[in-house]
């Protein structure tokens, strides 16, 4: 196995500080003042549907991932997991800037539906936020070739990573009706 970093406690310090960092900027822009639908001359509307794209191909490319790997086929396995952190990370900078642009929406079901989608909201923000330190760790560690450590932490990252992109694609498709 090619070694692609050297172990490195500063590339640890960073990944913990960048997984504080990202829900701290995800969750300023929900408080901070929203300056239209449009950057320049880009209408950010679209960015919605191209997310619940992202994230479903996000969603696919770790099943992809996870099976390729149960049956050693290792460099398909790293193929598709790049692509499931590079999805990821374009839904991340898509969803911040729709987020820091965009109109906000509100959910408008009524009844059972409505706890569902906020059950399914809530549980998929919580675990977005836990997963960004178990994704960047993984990541290091599979890069660091620390292979034992990798498997370990993937035991965790895999189901969370799945149901965020799973759930972010749910969600979509329970408030798209309502978007303006």
């Amino acid at each position: 196995m090619q070694v692609i970093i050297k172990e490195n406690k500063t590339l640890t310090r960073v990944i913990g500080v960048v997984s504080v960092l990202i829900p701290l900027v995800v969750a300023l822009l929900f408080y901070a003042q929203r300056t239209g639908n449009s950057i320049g001359n880009a209408n950010v509307g679209m960015l919605p549907h191209i997310n619940a794209v992202l994230n479903s191909s996000t969603f696919i490319a770790l099943l992809v991932g996870f099976f390729a790997v149960k049956n050693q086929r290792i460099e398909l396995h790293r193929v598709a997991m790049g692509v499931a952190f590079t999805l990821s990370s374009l839904f991340l900078v898509s969803y911040v800037i729709y987020h820091s642009q965009g109109h906000q929406t509100a959910f408008g079901g009524e009844g059972f539906i409505r706890y569902v989608y906020f059950f399914t909201l809530l549980t998929h923000i919580l675990l977005s936020i836990v997963v960004v330190p178990f994704v960047l760790f993984a990541l290091y560690f599979a890069l660091s070739g620390q292979i034992a450590k990798h498997k370990k932490i993937v035991k965790w990252t895999f189901p969370i990573w799945s149901y965020v992109a799973f759930s972010g694609v749910m969600v979509y498709l329970m408030i798209s009706p309502y978007y303006q």
